[in-house]
């Protein structure tokens, strides 16, 4: 089976690994980028169209598939939901519809629709101007959340306290939008909805994280992971847990409201990663996203819960239903976090053997790159790479992960 799978515009060689899992299951992968490199992937399976105006990156698209016949369009960024639904629409290959997709990508839309089905969700309100913001934070009543409708990767979302914080949080947010990764590498020619910031209602609960599947009318929740990272004015430094503290009965309202919510967005056969609070004992939605959560998500899903994501994008691209089941966990514990550094140029990542050989280490993934620069809140949120580890409860294997995380280096460039 052929499956080709695109990036917008690439980012560096970050999904390699996951196309390398999809290989793993008999696929045959073609890569297509709009802006790219040459060398990206080996030529006869490859092309890059040299833009992202989203005409073009169709066009390339229906060219190949007529020397191809793919079996369907896949991908793993967030900037390439759209472009993706686009191109298989224009293929008549499987695929989300380019109004879900703009639902699941907008977070504005994403609320709206929420709104009208009636899914619980915080209080929100688009906020063009600083005056805007601040009238939406004495009507909500603070602290408030400040965020971008078209962010990712909790870049420039702020938890705002004061007036005085929001005066300052909105003009970095404001500015660093303009500039963010994830905005500038959507395809040109395609209506995004407002790009600008919204203002959200506190939710004063814990937060989960859900691989999930819809196929028709049910959602599956494959994997439920908590986020145990000690909360602060930004949302940077996510830890996580799994199997999840929840009830049997609260992974029951979870799934009601997911499923509520995927449909509200329109997701009727599409992977998702879901992000749900608590709120005064009631499960809220944040956003759920039309791809595979990032990370090691997927491994700790497979090892928590025996799901695996990766299986599931490749299913759903070709028209047929994963193998799924609602939430059961395997009784493995493991702790997993965003590696964290200092700003700057990084000139060199030493990783001990102690580390890279360790046998309780199930991720260990160096994003960051010589060269590469690290920015960190309220300048942007770029991440040194992820560190995941396994331990008989939650507390051996946070232990091991921070003791490990420790040893790790970083040299910046002077």
């Amino acid at each position: 089976m052929k499956l080709l799978t695109i990036e917008t515009r690439q980012y560096l060689n970050y999904y390699h690994s996951r196309y390398k899992q999809v290989q793993d299951l008999g696929i045959d992968l073609y890569v297509l980028n709009g802006e790219g490199t040459e060398d990206f992937w080996p030529a006869d399976h490859y092309r890059f169209v040299g833009n992202k105006k989203i005409d073009d990156i169709v066009a390339t698209a229906r060219e190949w598939h007529a020397v191809e016949k793919f079996d369907g369009v896949i991908t793993f960024s967030e900037s390439a939901v759209i472009t993706v639904a686009a191109v298989a629409e224009a293929l008549g290959l499987p695929g989300i519809g380019v109004d879900a997709a703009v639902r699941s990508r907008n977070k504005y839309l994403m609320r709206q629709a929420y709104e009208k089905a009636g899914v619980p969700i915080p209080s929100y309100r688009l906020v063009p101007e600083l005056s805007d913001a601040l009238r939406a934070a004495e009507d909500f009543g603070y602290p408030v959340i400040l965020k971008p409708t078209l962010g990712a990767g909790s870049h420039f979302v702020f938890r705002v306290d004061t007036p005085e914080e929001m005066a300052e949080h909105f003009a970095q947010a404001a500015d660093g939008i303009k500039e963010m990764f994830w905005v500038n590498s959507e395809a040109d020619g395609v209506d995004l909805g407002p790009n600008g910031l919204l203002v959200e209602s506190f939710l004063d609960g814990k937060e989960y994280l859900m691989e999930a599947v819809a196929w028709d009318d049910e959602v599956y929740l494959g994997s439920v992971v908590d986020r145990i990272t000690p909360e602060g004015g930004t949302f940077d430094d996510d830890v996580h847990h799994a199997p999840t503290s929840l009830s049997p009965e609260d992974v029951a309202k979870v799934q009601r409201t997911v499923r509520a919510a995927a449909h509200a967005q329109g997701l009727r056969r599409s992977v998702m990663h879901a992000e749900v609070r608590f709120h005064e004992g009631e499960p809220y939605l944040l956003e759920i996203a039309a791809r595979v959560g990032g990370g090691g998500l997927d491994m700790i899903a497979r090892l928590t819960a025996d799901h695996d994501p990766i299986a599931a994008v490749v299913d759903i691209g070709l028209g047929r239903r994963p193998e799924v089941r609602h939430f059961q966990p395997t009784g493995v514990h493991v702790t997993a976090m965003c590696l964290i550094c200092d700003e700057g140029v990084v000139e060199h990542v030493e990783v001990p053997s102690e580390v890279s050989e360790s046998d309780q280490v199930f991720l260990l993934k160096i994003t960051a790159r010589p060269g590469d620069v690290i920015k960190r809140p309220p300048n942007g949120n770029t991440i040194l790479g992820f560190l995941g580890t396994t331990g008989r409860s939650e507390a051996e294997a946070f232990r091991t992960m921070n003791e490990f995380a420790d040893k790790i280096t970083v040299t910046f460039a002077k």
